[in-house]
């Protein structure tokens, strides 16, 4: 059995399914680990052409999604669940995704990822079936799959046996709230830059200290916001 499961609402199942056949994430699917499912709002259409869309309320530019689309999809997906499955509306309106969340997300059994499209979805579907929304950054798309692939490959990559050694995530960037200290592999020298010393010294206690400090440099560099104003030891 699956440790955790992705359902997935959307007018482009096929691009969401692409990219999450690849790679890490693909195997995780392939091995049961992880099971992803790509719904097509479409379906739940009761339109002849298939529309899921009209003009809001009130006016102004562009189309909603209708709410009863939206939810006829949500209640086939879920038929016969214990449990309503946690569900997440991909929006730049909702809190910035990050490494904390992904680790708490990671802990649940099923979650269900709605991404919008056009000018967004009729507020009365969100307030229906939505438990949070989430946005990967201070910017616009033009809809949800490519965040709802960014959720599932940061949160699945957390859970049990998708990555071969824990010790891949624990030490990598934000894993300890710090970016990642800087690496190097052969040659030696390359270009005239050779690999720092200690890192060929064999003295593990020196090589942790090393990278500890290139990652509270690094951080300081690039983002200081994540020290909070301190330095963490």
């Amino acid at each position: 059995m699956a440790l955790i499961r992705f359902d997935i609402m959307t007018l482009f199942p096929e691009l969401c399914d692409t990219v999450l056949s690849e790679s890490i994430i693909g195997r995780a699917r392939a091995a049961g680990i992880v099971e992803v499912f790509c719904h097509n709002i479409r379906d739940y259409s009761k339109d002849k052409f298939r529309r899921v869309d009209d003009t809001p309320y009130g006016g102004g530019k562009g189309m909603l999604m209708k709410p009863d689309v939206v939810c006829d999809c949500f209640d086939a997906i879920t038929a016969g669940a214990e449990t309503k499955p946690h569900t997440i509306y991909l929006s730049p309106k909702g809190k910035r995704f990050d490494q904390a969340r992904a680790k708490e997300l990671s802990e649940k059994e099923r979650i269900v990822l709605l991404c919008g499209h056009y000018e967004g979805i009729d507020q009365r579907a969100i307030d229906e079936i939505v438990d949070e929304e989430i946005s990967i950054g201070d910017y616009v798309l033009t809809g949800g799959e490519i965040p709802a692939t960014i959720l599932v490959d940061a949160i699945s990559r957390l859970v049990p046996g998708v990555l071969a050694d824990p010790e891949c995530h624990e030490k990598e960037s934000f894993g300890d709230g710090l970016l990642e200290y800087p690496q190097y592999t052969r040659p030696y020298e390359f270009r005239g830059v050779k690999v720092p010393d200690v890192l060929i010294s064999g003295h593990h206690l020196n090589i942790d200290a090393w990278r500890r400090e290139e990652a509270l440099r690094l951080t300081r560099e690039k983002r200081p916001d994540l020290l909070d104003g301190s330095e963490k030891g």
